[in-house]
């Protein structure tokens, strides 16, 4: 038997060295918000090359600036049979307009990727202490939101890059904006939670 599709989906993308299972305490503090969503967080496909039980999405083993574009081109395909295959689950690959991405760090970074190269033309995007590092020219597809939430104090990942991800996809004329936390680091607050937990209820409702 086929199981009925979802209502619409929240997919959680962790970040490096992490794993699905660590994100999905957001879920339940976000259920109340979104009672009808179904939240999915897989691994990523890779395991971590710095050691240990965790997965990435792409190696920063020797990572520039220069070569970063080129390592996330690189991950598509592995990222996207993720996502297909979390998607179809809940069978919603018909509808992306009712399934949101939250990424952290370097899963901000791959689920800003899926909407910039018009792969992923999905409801909403929450990026959390991420960047737009993909290669250009950006050809978005569909009407995506995206919220960029980061920490004023963030040591990995300086809070400009969100600030400058959100100008250049407001720039192809989508809607996006951004929240810095002032003294905040590299990390998701309750605050930072909360700011998500009703951006993805506002943009999946109806």
């Amino acid at each position: 038997m086929t199981a009925s599709p979802s209502k619409s989906l929240v997919v959680f993308l962790h970040g490096i060295g992490s794993r699905g299972a660590d994100l999905m305490p957001l879920a339940q503090a976000w259920q109340p918000s979104l009672p009808a969503a179904a939240f999915a967080a897989p691994d990523g496909p890779f395991p971590f090359d710095g050691g240990g039980g965790g997965r990435q999405w792409f190696s920063v083993s020797a990572v520039t600036e220069a070569n970063r574009p080129q390592r996330i081109v690189a991950a598509r395909p592995a990222f996207d049979d993720v996502l297909r295959g979390t998607i179809e689950q809940h069978g919603l690959l018909a509808q992306l307009e009712r399934v949101a991405l939250v990424g952290f760090s370097q899963g901000a970074i791959i689920a800003l990727d899926a909407i910039a190269s018009g792969r992923w033309p999905v409801g909403a995007v929450v990026a959390y202490s991420g960047r737009l590092a993909s290669p250009q020219p950006f050809t978005p597809a569909g009407s995506p939101r995206v919220l960029a939430v980061h920490g004023g104090a963030d040591p990995v990942i300086p809070a400009v890059n969100s600030t400058e991800t959100v100008a250049a996809l407001c720039k192809l004329g989508l809607d996006a904006r951004s929240h810095i936390l002032p003294g905040v680091g590299h990390t998701i607050t309750a605050q930072g939670a909360a700011l998500g937990a009703t951006f993805v209820a506002e943009a999946l409702a109806g």
